[in-house]
């Protein structure tokens, strides 16, 4: 009696993944004929899961081919998603790429510094620091973030201060924002006295490795009227589809009263923000 030889599943590989397009320096680079422990997929695939995601791109994805192609599989980083409870808002869009998927959500945070005054100025460049000058005070009207207990304060002259983010340092390596092109999102709180008329004003722009201009966002400068509600109300841009070559993010607002009056009376500005996240929301 002949006996037939288990048949292995092959598993679906994730189609444009591959590993230098997270640009991780390995620390070894092992050849995929060496001999190494081999196991079920099914066992391997669960061994993978209770390691850290850095090492299984890393290094367990260079041992061997069969390492590869469960580091590889849609089945290792969507049940990773689910069981991390990283899901799409909307069940109805499915991830083209769930590594990718992983990744954005695992590292996604607000890229910006200090976007609360919590540290005075650090972090900002001031650009321009018209009338009598950038001043913090305490927020005048609750702020939609309960965290939100200061904000800082335009004055008569025309006020600017920017950050700069470099993508590569906060680990948006050059390959993968250049493969995925990731949306970035941009968002931006302003607020008017109710005693003054104020303008407020946003640049926002990706730039190369020159610091050149590759695409940019600057809606028309706001006015808003005196005697306002003195609400917060957001400002908010997605990037999208912005090409190859983006290495660093540069993020400038701020504005000025209308009326010039001596002291602070401009616009008001808090919890500014830039994500670079799925594009799956």
């Amino acid at each position: 009696m002949s006996l037939k030889k288990p048949i292995r599943k092959k598993r679906k590989i994730m189609g444009a993944s591959p590993s230098s397009s997270f640009s991780i320096q390995n620390d070894f680079t092992p050849s995929m004929d060496s001999p190494v422990y081999t196991a079920p997929l099914e066992i391997l695939e669960e061994i993978f899961h209770n390691l850290p995601w850095e090492e299984v791109v890393r290094h367990c994805r260079l041992v061997s081919k069969q390492w590869k192609e469960v580091a590889d599989s849609e089945s290792l980083w969507r049940e990773r998603c689910r069981r991390e409870g990283y899901l799409p808002r909307n069940a109805s869009m499915v991830p083209n790429d769930w590594r990718e998927f992983y990744f954005l959500c695992k590292k996604r945070r607000n890229l910006l510094k200090n976007t609360r005054a919590a540290e005075k100025f650090k972090y900002w460049q001031l650009v321009s620091n018209g009338g009598d000058r950038w001043k913090i005070e305490e927020s005048m009207c609750p702020h939609p973030n309960e965290a939100v207990l200061q904000n800082f304060v335009t004055s008569y002259g025309l006020c600017l201060k920017s950050q700069l983010i470099d993508l590569k340092s906060e680990g948006y390596y050059p390959a993968f924002m250049d493969l995925y092109q990731p949306a970035i999102k941009i968002s931006d709180w302003y607020a008017a006295r109710w005693d003054c008329a104020c303008e407020y004003t946003i640049k926002v722009e990706l730039l190369n490795q020159k610091k050149k201009s590759i695409q940019t966002f600057e809606p028309e400068t706001v006015h808003i009227e005196q005697w306002s509600d003195q609400q917060w109300h957001q400002m908010t841009h997605v990037f999208k589809n912005y090409g190859p070559g983006v290495r660093y993010i540069n993020f400038v607002h701020g504005g000025k009263d209308s009326q010039f009056w001596a002291g602070w009376y401009g616009v008001r500005l808090a919890d500014s923000s830039v994500e670079i996240c799925p594009d799956v929301e």
